[in-house]
């Protein structure tokens, strides 16, 4: 099925990266930040706080959550330093990290992967919505080694209450925050319960978001676009085909007691959202089949617990179990006719067992498995059925001698896929490359062995030094082996390469932290050299109207920074102003030249005012343009973003929240470079959300 996303065929490849700040979560207050900085559940299963991370990690706790704009995972992170993401319209998004994405960023549920199709393409969406959560907390470098390979690039950690872990005070709990908006008609609402009979905690929580078609400021499709093209473009000031329905809602048990938990959790979620295309009147495709819309579903079974484990040297074990039988069609909205659809239906499970600390040792080992079977069906099924099985174990220690320390790690990793190549025949593209897809190997198997040591430093204090190196290695997905066929969501023609090797990266981070009475600060240098860099590359052939792209390995570096720092100007009892700013950058190079896609410097800077009445902050977020551009990728105009906010607490009570917020005030055109759609779709304009959060 041809997507309408495709009626420019080679103009699509033109398309390049959406980081929408319109959805970015206000960052936290001080009191929130003193709340979720003292363990970071992602980095280790022992207790390791924020402020002696060796690595970067962002955590983004219930407080922001509940008054952040509606949105997929990808736009909500979007604006923290080293994170975009790969805007798809407001239907789908993933996040970008230090410049990477799809099968380099891994998202977890409570440590354990969703089993979805996002990482395939990104116009699928992740199958989690962020109204569901409690926390998210995203590893970036190093610390993502007990993870695998998959998490190479960055992981994201959505870690929610589906499964309570403790018991509620007075034996009830909950929340419920509920916003509208105006740019694109949207409303939506989230809630959570927690009801407790003696030890046994019952669970229920939900999300619902409608949306309609989103305005900006000035014609979809851009100049750049047009010109390159010879397009007529559409003068309409309204991105079509981006309306939104979610509804996820889930139940759960557990039994706890002052020893831990263990409990089980149901979960459904339904999406239909639109894909953008490109809104031109000439030149018109006789074959184009309309807009498209993706019907998203998703059946998930979890189990969690934290139990004492007393033997020999260890004390707790911790495990998360998820099963997720997932499906989404590609539906012509015109005829309602189903086109491709992708199924995935896998259980993944993840064990960790903690060790007493002993004198500055602390440690935990782990082991983790996967069991998924993929398939895709229809016409531009360009994937075929594949089973994968993945299998890990890993350890982590931690000395920590209080004014210097060692973090160290080691992961081992295997992964088998099982291909249904019997009877395939290559495409003439493939076969003009030499592919034969019957003779080709359809069940490789990959073993991986990654490993990181981080020395730290405490000098003195409110200082906090870190070098990390690290060897992380991943293994080819189904995509990159085994793809023959158009692929409308990236607008080119794919054509996988069986004979991939694991792609491996050594990577060295420095880090630093320092606290002063008034002012706080985070620094991150980093750079990554790969060997056996997977991606895709342009061939200079055009097959079905679409580009040919060619999975390809070469030699690969990424290096960049991330700064941000506070400076409380004035305080006065409950009352404070501060001042942030924060800043980005990466710059990446392959021996195919320039890799596509990779994000401009950024700079935000922010005013904040908290007292027990109001809070409120200005923000302006500067994103420069980007020239340096791979082959078939246009250039990216930067942008200035100024952003409003304001809570009312009334009658000073912290649990219940007014807010309002005026997202890009000054109406300005936004079309960030890590997202295919950037030329046809680019960030929604002006924008007045109001909306309401109470806990009890």
């Amino acid at each position: 099925m041809r997507r309408s996303l495709a009626v420019c065929g080679a103009s699509l490849l033109t398309l390049s990266v959406a980081a929408p700040a319109f959805a970015q979560a206000p960052l936290a207050d001080p009191a929130d930040e003193a709340e979720v900085s003292q363990v970071v559940v992602t980095a280790a299963p022992f207790a390791v706080s924020l402020d002696s991370i060796t690595t970067s990690v962002t955590v983004v706790g219930r407080d922001q959550l509940d008054v952040a704009a509606p949105s997929g995972l990808g736009d909500l992170l979007a604006g923290q330093p080293g994170l975009r993401s790969t805007f798809f319209g407001p239907g789908a998004s993933r996040p970008v990290i230090r410049g990477l994405s799809g099968p380099r960023v891994l998202v977890l549920q409570n440590g354990v992967g969703l089993v979805d199709a996002s990482a395939l393409s990104p116009d699928h969406a992740v199958a989690s919505d962020p109204g569901e959560a409690s926390r998210i907390e995203v590893l970036r470098g190093p610390s993502t080694l007990a993870y695998g390979g998959s998490g190479i690039g960055g992981v994201v950690n959505i870690i929610d209450d589906h499964i309570p872990s403790h018991l509620p005070e007075g034996g009830i709990d909950g929340r419920f925050s509920a916003s509208g908006s105006t740019v694109d008609q949207g409303r939506a609402v989230s809630f959570g319960l927690h009801a407790a009979s003696g030890p046994v905690v019952f669970s229920i929580d939900g999300v619902s978001r409608r949306a309609e078609d989103y305005e900006v400021p000035g014609t979809p499709v851009s100049r750049r676009l047009a010109t390159a093209e010879g397009l007529t473009v559409d003068p309409s000031r309204t991105v079509r085909n981006t309306d939104l329905k979610l509804d996820a809602y889930g139940v759960g048990v557990s039994f706890v007691n002052d020893e831990g938990f263990v409990g089980v959790a149901l979960k459904q979620t339904d999406t239909v959202y639109g894909v953008p295309y490109a809104q031109i009147t000439a030149p018109i495709d006789p074959d184009d089949e309309g807009p498209v819309a993706i019907d998203l579903h998703q059946t998930r079974f979890d189990f969690r617990s934290d139990i004492p484990f007393k033997l020999g040297p260890f004390e707790t074990m911790r495990s998360s179990l998820g099963y997720a039988d997932y499906e989404h069609a590609e539906v012509l909205r015109n005829t309602g006719e189903t086109g491709t659809r992708f199924l995935s239906k896998g259980l993944e499970g993840r064990i960790e067992i903690v060790q007493r600390e002993i004198g500055p040792l602390k440690g935990a080992v782990g082991v983790q498995g996967l069991s998924r079977h993929f398939d895709s069906i229809g016409d531009e099924a360009s994937i075929p059925k594949t089973d994968i099985q993945e299998a890990g174990v890993f350890t982590l220690q931690r000395l920590d001698y209080g004014g210097w320390g060692i973090d160290a790690g080691l992961r081992v990793d295997r992964r088998n896929l099982d291909a249904a190549l019997a009877g395939r025949v290559a495409s003439a593209p493939a076969a003009s490359y030499g592919l034969d897809w019957i003779g080709a190997d359809n069940a490789p198997s990959f073993t991986n062995v990654s490993g990181s040591v981080g020395v730290f430093i405490k000098p003195g204090d409110g200082q906090f030094y870190a070098l990390t190196v690290a060897r992380n290695a991943r293994a080819p997905t189904e995509g990159e082996l085994y793809s023959d066929g158009p692929h409308p969501g990236t607008g080119a023609f794919e054509i996988g390469d069986p004979n991939l090797d694991s792609e491996t990266v050594l990577s060295l981070e420095a880090t630093g932290r320092w606290t002063y009475h008034r002012f706080r600060a985070e620094g991150h240098l980093w750079y990554a050299a790969y060997d056996g860099y997977i991606d895709q590359v342009p061939t200079g052939d055009v097959e079905d109207g679409l580009p040919v792209f060619r999975f390809t390995q070469s030699n690969a570096s990424f290096h960049g920074f991330e700064l941000e720092g506070t400076y409380d100007l004035w305080t006065d009892g409950g009352r404070s102003l501060s001042a942030q700013l924060g800043a980005d950058y990466v710059r990446g190079e392959t021996d195919d030249g320039i890799p596509a896609r990779i994000p401009p410097w950024s700079a935000t800077g922010k005013l904040m005012w908290q007292s027990d009445l109001v809070d409120a902050h200005l923000e302006v977020r500067y994103v420069a343009e980007q020239t340096r551009v791979a082959a078939e990728e246009l250039p990216t105009d930067g942008y200035t973003m100024v952003n409003l906010y304001a809570a009312v607490k009334p009658f000073r009570d912290p649990d219940l929240r007014l807010f309002a917020e005026l997202r890009n005030a000054t109406d300005e055109m936004a079309r960030e470079h890590v997202s295919f759609l950037k030329d046809i779709a680019p960030l929604p304009g002006r924008s007045l959300r109001a909306g309401v959060a109470f806990r009890f």
